[in-house]
């Protein structure tokens, strides 16, 4: 197996699960502009994070899909009314890509979700290091890895929904594409819907390609009205595929129960 799934003890090392020091990642998240990110985040609930990963590690980590030794549990859309298509949870540990990413994401994320809250008038506070939060969900008893794998063929779609998994959720997750538009597959666009009060709802397509990565809201962020600030409610799915497989690797910042 590559390197790039060497699982985060590997090394000799004896970290537990999330216990992942930013750094270790800085070289791929640190230029994509975060300031620009917040800003778009704040404005739209969503951002663009370009070229996370390579298309080499794209192939790699969309070709662990049938090793089931990497995962928790599988599920499969059509039985639950999801929609169709299929989804794996990663066990801990989690691939050495999935991890890095998680932690260094999340370290820059927080202030954002931070401050969605003060604007929000909710009491919770993120702390700056993800392990740290981690062990709050764990204290809470979510134990379980959220970093997903999803799977899409001809005529799949995933419903507009929320990954919302216990007590304790970080209000920003995200969702990297390891397939190629127009190549591996056709149709299949990300969405996302936001619910506004006494408003029909805004729909966005977020288009990406291979490697490309988008930050957005899990469930609701803050809104600036002539009156003051008030919450609105997003969900997000994939649109039906018309051709084609897609591959797309979910990262969620709590852990389930």
């Amino acid at each position: 197996m590559s390197t790039l799934f060497t699982d985060v003890t590997a090394a000799g090392t004896n970290r537990d699960a999330g216990e992942f020091t930013p750094e270790e990642a800085v070289p791929r998240v640190d230029p994509l502009g975060w300031q620009r990110i917040g800003k778009e985040l704040d404005e739209q609930g969503s951002s663009l994070l370009p070229g996370v990963l390579s298309r080499e590690e794209c192939q790699a980590l969309a070709g662990v899909y049938p090793e089931d030794g990497l995962f928790r549990s599988r599920v499969v859309m059509g039985r639950h009314g999801f929609g169709r298509g299929e989804y794996k949870y990663f066990s801990y540990p989690l691939p050495q890509v999935i991890q890095e990413l998680r932690t260094a994401l999340y370290s820059r994320l927080a202030p954002v979700a931070n401050g969605w809250n003060i604007a929000m008038g909710i009491d919770v506070r993120y702390p700056d290091k993800h392990h740290e939060f981690l062990q709050r969900c764990h204290n809470a008893g979510q134990l379980r890895p959220t970093p997903l794998l999803l799977q899409y063929g001809e005529g799949d779609y995933n419903c507009l929904h929320q990954d919302v998994y216990g007590e304790h959720v970080f209000p920003i997750q995200v969702a990297i594409l390891l397939s190629e538009p127009g190549r591996d597959f056709t149709g299949g666009e990300f969405v996302l819907t936001e619910q506004r009060p006494r408003m029909q709802s805004r729909p966005e397509v977020v288009p990406l390609r291979q490697g490309d990565a988008v930050a957005f809201a899990v469930h609701h962020r803050p809104v600036q009205g002539t009156r003051g600030t008030y919450r609105v409610n997003l969900r997000h799915g994939v649109s039906r595929l018309r051709s084609g497989r897609r591959h797309t690797a979910g990262i969620i910042f709590h852990d389930a129960t």
